[in-house]
């Protein structure tokens, strides 16, 4: 049966675009997933509270090919080398070929490391993401970045690969968990901070029905999401320039995700704080009212969010961490800082002393 209710998008990379599908019941809409399959040869990959939900589901489409499932334990904690290993070990096992078309049927760690294992397997085979998580349907499915996490900084072993498509079945937010739906509330907000004022008004207007689960907002939040993220990877697919603003909070928060021990706080919590934080310094820059922090501070609140990092986190702690991170250069921790709402930039002409006011200021809170 196909959706009664979908959108499509395109992330538009020249001879490497794709479809983005949003909607209700694609999980049971079996041509819309076996037109992107590549050969006859499949790997699902999923995890162990994914499994149960969809597994027969998306298999059930699939008896006309070889294909083979690895079930990984889940959590952030096994986003790792080690755990990685059982997808290459499955597809040697199967000796399956470059013919093969992996699938990442779960949240945003699944698709991680299933994007990361097919760039990797022969150099590079295809596969499709199958997000099931609000997290991974508006961020880490859409634009290609794949990566593992190592003990010393989260997703720093990994490449830009770009799936087939992506399929979005907003039916898979109903069995979601209060707090995993709240993490991915806070990558939503994060797009109207970062250039999407209106987007963010609306987000004030309809946090509660979202909570609620609406189905018709859900499905507009997480299409506007999209949209906003693939128009930003499409104009800079590398992170070179204004991509890099789809990281707004995300060089505390993943010193915060790293320095309480992966799956400790989830990523949309620690991108939260995050957020947090960096609303605190542009604050201090003279670039956001008091005004406007407090409305980013109530509207993360009414998600179910932190708005604060960890108490037992110190400012030592937080630029130790913040020195390993992807976005650094030349020695310099670059920020994503905000201009106002709705209006972002990159930057590494900050105040130094502004830094450790705001990291020295919640640790005080």
């Amino acid at each position: 049966m196909a959706s009664h209710l979908s959108t499509t998008l395109t992330v538009d990379l020249g001879t490497r675009s794709y479809p983005i599908y949003i909607g209700q019941d694609l999980l049971d809409d079996a041509a819309l997933l076996t037109k992107h399959i590549v050969g006859r040869e499949v790997l699902i990959v999923t995890n162990t509270t994914v499994a149960p939900l969809y597994l027969a589901r998306v298999a059930a489409h699939l008896t006309d090919y070889r294909c083979e499932t690895v079930i990984l334990p889940d959590g952030e904690q096994y986003k790792s080398l080690d755990v990685l290993n059982q997808i290459f070990d499955r597809l040697l096992e199967t000796k399956y070929s470059r013919q093969v078309t992996l699938i990442a049927l779960g949240g945003g760690v699944i698709g991680d490391m299933t994007g990361f294992a097919a760039a990797c397997y022969q150099r590079g085979v295809p596969f499709i993401q199958i997000p099931t998580t609000l997290l991974s349907q508006v961020d880490s499915s859409v634009g290609g970045k794949t990566a593992v996490n190592h003990p010393m900084g989260k997703n720093m072993i990994g490449a830009f690969y770009q799936p087939q498509c992506v399929i979005a079945d907003t039916n898979t937010l109903n069995t979601l968990a209060d707090r995993e739906l709240s993490s991915g509330l806070a990558e939503v907000i994060k797009y109207g901070l970062i250039n999407d004022l209106a987007f963010f008004e609306w987000l004030e207007e309809n946090i509660e029905g979202l909570l609620k689960r609406d189905s018709e907002l859900l499905a507009y939040a997480v299409a506007r999401s999209c949209q906003d993220k693939a128009d930003l990877v499409a104009e800079d697919e590398q992170e070179r320039g204004v991509r890099a603003l789809l990281n707004l909070g995300h060089t505390f928060g993943h010193a915060v995700e790293t320095g309480m021990g992966y799956g400790n706080w989830l990523h949309g919590e620690g991108i939260a704080a995050g957020m947090v934080m960096a609303a605190d310094l542009s604050q201090r820059m003279g670039w956001l009212t008091a005004d406007d922090v407090a409305r980013i501070i109530r509207l993360l609140k009414q998600a179910g969010l932190p708005v604060a990092p960890p108490a037992e986190m110190s400012a030592d702690q937080f630029m130790q961490l913040m020195a390993v991170d992807k976005k650094v250069q030349d020695g310099n921790i670059r920020l994503v800082l905000m201009r106002g709402l709705g209006e972002s930039v990159v930057s590494d002409d900050y105040d130094r002393a502004a830094l450790a006011a705001t990291l020295t200021s919640f640790q005080l809170s």
